[in-house]
């Protein structure tokens, strides 16, 4: 495992997806050789009714007991759309992205014109790291006369990871003059300023995001790494901690500690990326 793909797969506090993704390894984001999980933020139903929004929120007890559940009826009906698109989230939380596509793959041959599942077909190409095929599945989802804002964010999160953070940030700008202040937009234009190692910039947007109404377990996760990477270990431990058990925070601070005390982090980053 290369630094590059260390931090991306530890360091990171959240996952990219649709989230949000963390760019150098593929969204919202998005677990490697520890797992970090959103926490629980409401009271969240694990009957098959659940959407994947709320999937997003859940913590790591009962992500796994959603993905079984929908594991089982996904096993009854394979074609059922709402079954298939929700247990395909699930799976992406507990990161078992290739089991995602494979169920997103069956998804689209069943509905090959549906934007809602093309739209998720996009995101678990990109979770599984197929980022030419996603750019190209999400943007077959898009309408140019009415434009999804989840879209423009998602292509501006792969565009992102491809090394094209100008085009990226336009997508995200908008997004957010047809959703103004949505906090997974204004996520992803931190984590762009993040892989450019603007730092500051970062954590302005993912403050701006963290104060808005929906923000999720994610989100702040991103702060608390955006907060880390910057030296400020004690506040990104209290910001991990309110979203993660004590003891991943803890670890998460810890690596953080051991990555920025080496030299040319960032430049040996950028030189990886580059090539």
């Amino acid at each position: 495992m290369t630094r590059r793909q260390t931090l991306t797969r530890r360091a990171r506090f959240g996952s990219p997806g649709t989230a949000a993704i963390f760019g150098l390894a593929a969204l919202a984001a998005l677990s490697g050789c520890t797992r970090t999980s959103p926490m629980h933020t409401g009271s969240i139903s694990t009957a098959p009714t659940t959407a994947p929004q709320a999937i997003a929120a859940m913590n790591a007890a009962e992500l796994g007991n959603v993905a079984r559940t929908y594991g089982a009826s996904y096993q009854a009906d394979p074609q059922n759309k709402a079954t298939g698109l929700a247990y395909a989230s699930s799976l992406q939380m507990t990161g078992r992205n290739d089991q995602s596509l494979a169920v997103m793959q069956q998804m689209a041959i069943a509905h090959p014109e549906d934007r809602d599942v093309l739209a998720a077909y996009g995101k678990a190409l990109a979770a599984a790291g197929d980022l030419p095929r996603a750019l190209e599945t999400v943007r077959r989802a898009q309408t140019p006369d009415y434009p999804d804002w989840r879209l423009l964010s998602t292509e501006g999160a792969i565009l992102d990871q491809l090394g094209q953070p100008g085009p990226a940030r336009a997508l995200f700008q908008r997004a957010l003059e047809i959703q103004p202040n949505e906090p997974s937009v204004l996520s992803n234009l931190g984590m762009s300023h993040l892989l450019a190692n603007d730092l500051p910039s970062a954590e302005r947007y993912l403050k701006s995001a963290v104060g808005q109404f929906g923000a999720d377990s994610r989100v702040r996760q991103n702060l608390a790494l955006v907060v880390g990477l910057q030296g400020r270990f004690d506040e990104a431990e209290r910001i991990a901690a309110g979203e993660l058990s004590a003891e991943e925070a803890s670890a998460n601070v810890a690596f953080l500690r051991t990555l920025l005390s080496q030299r040319n982090t960032w430049s040996e980053l950028e030189s990886e990326n580059r090539a």
